[in-house]
């Protein structure tokens, strides 16, 4: 298995096909942004990351890092979202890997802590997130947003 950045990848038609393949209307949102990189940058920043950890030809997990989430607040960057793992894949901590990889992205790129917005209870605590407050999104649905200090 290996981590792949999406967008500096030379495939991005089947990582699009992999990615539509999830079970999760998120996934399916994702892949409409991808088919339109001006609404991507526009909801999720420019210069976003879509890390891709992927067995062979198929994806296990995903997640974004991206100036900007679900929840629009100038001041609180960079975000992960979307994070995935695909069923035949769950139970053996791979979004946590995944999450790990898009942390140490984000250190390399100077910041000091990542937020992101779930509807989950108790999943992002195991991995050192703290919530910090439920806000409206963009979509005016409840967000639970948390933070890692890195």
């Amino acid at each position: 298995m290996k981590i792949i950045e999406y967008f500096s990848s030379g495939n991005k038609e089947h990582w699009k096909e992999q990615i539509a393949l999830g079970d999760w209307s998120a996934a399916k949102f994702l892949v409409k942004l991808l088919n339109d990189t001006q609404k991507f940058d526009e909801l999720l920043g420019v210069g976003g990351k879509l890390f891709l950890l992927v067995d062979g030809e198929n994806i296990v997990s995903f997640v974004t890092l991206t100036r900007q989430d679900c929840v629009r607040d100038e001041s609180m960057y960079p975000w992960l979202g979307f994070l995935y793992t695909y069923p035949d894949y769950r139970g053996n901590r791979y979004s946590e890997e995944l999450l790990r990889y898009a942390e140490e992205q984000a250190i390399s790129d100077n910041h000091l802590i990542v937020y992101l917005a779930t509807d989950h209870y108790g999943l992002y605590e195991k991995y050192g997130y703290s919530y910090l407050e439920t806000r409206k999104d963009y979509f005016n649905e409840d967000a639970k947003i948390y933070y890692k200090k890195l």
